[in-house]
């Protein structure tokens, strides 16, 4: 059975009337099935799933990036990658089943792939957690990621969580450091990490993983440092205000990538990733051996500085790149021409207010 949001009522009226159509026992026995207006209406779906999908506000996005019937992690890793062994435990508590964790095979090379997993029905997504990550998912993924490195074995993210478990036990048990730990752990890894945002992006929960050396999104999902409920119930006091917070936070792919948050965004087929699933796993595959390609001639240095460079760079105008000083191996900011001069003005200040006055004197007294 589909599941439909609520802009989508339009476009279920149409399908349960080709449903209909397709289906050969008419009010008077059996009918004949009338193939042309199956396909007439099919074509007035389509052209109303592209003109609802073409103008999607920035909440309608958030919710079908939360959509029920749109494929999660284990759906992706079962289509992308070959020989597929899930690892368990975090060696000090237990196993997180919110995250799935293994080493798998795509075009015929070795990766770690890390999935956080919501579920598909209400039994799973108990069981998942709903894809809220306790410490024990994280330092299960740090380890992962340790062994992935000391083998030279790229890293492959998906990341679709509300955000990290905010309950009592995970608190008890380290959940603000083991969220730190493993954005750290991500940061120093010396091989490629790619993190594909396939729903919802939310919070430290999914940065925790993300800090990759490409971050890249699905069309429809959503990546932000709170959800849009909670955005609305901390500023307004009003949940009912989701709208308003969710065009604010930016958290859309194409917000995020004109603010260089994010490297990429994957096109989804029409109407939503949960249309064509086949299509999208297909799609995702292709980009992540495309940017793996990038990174087979980068030594571990490389790879650790383009990521750094990468975050270092957001939120200012040029970044940082390697010192000039061949001597130095460090990272040093670029500022631009007119930041220099502004920068000199400032610096200079007293001299140039003496110049001024300077010449503003001489002038007052050629003139009288």
């Amino acid at each position: 059975m589909k599941n439909y949001l609520e802009f989508e009522k339009e476009i279920k009226a149409l399908e349960q009337k080709v449903d209909s159509l397709k289906s050969p026992f008419g009010s008077e026995g059996i009918s004949e099935v009338d193939t042309q207006k199956i396909k007439s209406t099919q074509n007035e779906i389509n052209e109303k799933l592209k003109e609802t999908y073409a103008n999607l506000n920035s909440w309608q996005r958030t919710q079908v990036a939360r959509h029920e019937d749109r494929p999660k992690a284990n759906f992706y890793i079962k289509k992308i990658f070959s020989q597929f062994t899930l690892l368990s435990g975090d060696r000090y508590f237990g196993d997180d089943k919110s995250v799935i964790a293994g080493f798998g095979l795509i075009d015929d090379k070795s990766v770690l792939v890390i999935g956080q997993e919501k579920g598909e029905d209400l039994n799973s997504r108990i069981e998942r957690n709903f894809g809220m990550m306790r410490p024990e998912g994280y330092r299960k993924c740090i380890r992962l990621m340790k062994l992935a490195d000391r083998f030279k074995i790229p890293v492959i993210s998906f990341i679709d969580t509300p955000g990290a478990y905010p309950g009592l036990g995970a608190e008890q048990r380290g959940q603000a450091s083991a969220i730190a730990n493993s954005i750290e752990c991500c940061m120093s890894l010396t091989v490629p990490n790619i993190s594909i945002i396939i729903g919802e992006g939310g919070s430290g929960g999914a940065i925790a993983l993300a800090s990759s050396n490409k971050v890249i999104m699905l069309e429809n999902s959503i990546y932000s440092v709170i959800s849009p409920e909670g955005c609305a119930s901390i500023l307004w006091r009003d949940p009912s205000k989701s709208l308003q917070a969710a065009e604010a936070m930016k958290l859309t792919a194409k917000d995020l990538l004109k603010l260089r948050i994010i490297d990429e965004i994957i096109s989804e087929p029409l109407g939503g990733a949960h249309r064509d699933p086949e299509s999208i796993a297909a799609d995702i595959k292709h980009s992540i051996i495309k940017n793996l390609k990038k990174f087979e001639n980068y030594s571990k240095e490389e790879i650790y500085d383009h990521r750094k460079a990468k975050f270092l760079h957001l939120g200012r105008d040029q970044g940082f790149s390697k010192s000039s000083n061949l001597k130095g191996s460090g990272l040093s900011y670029k500022d631009t021409n007119i930041q220099k001069l502004v920068f000199h003005i400032k610096k200079n200040k007293l001299i140039y207010a003496g110049i001024g006055l300077l010449a503003l004197t001489s002038l007052i007294v050629l003139i009288f």
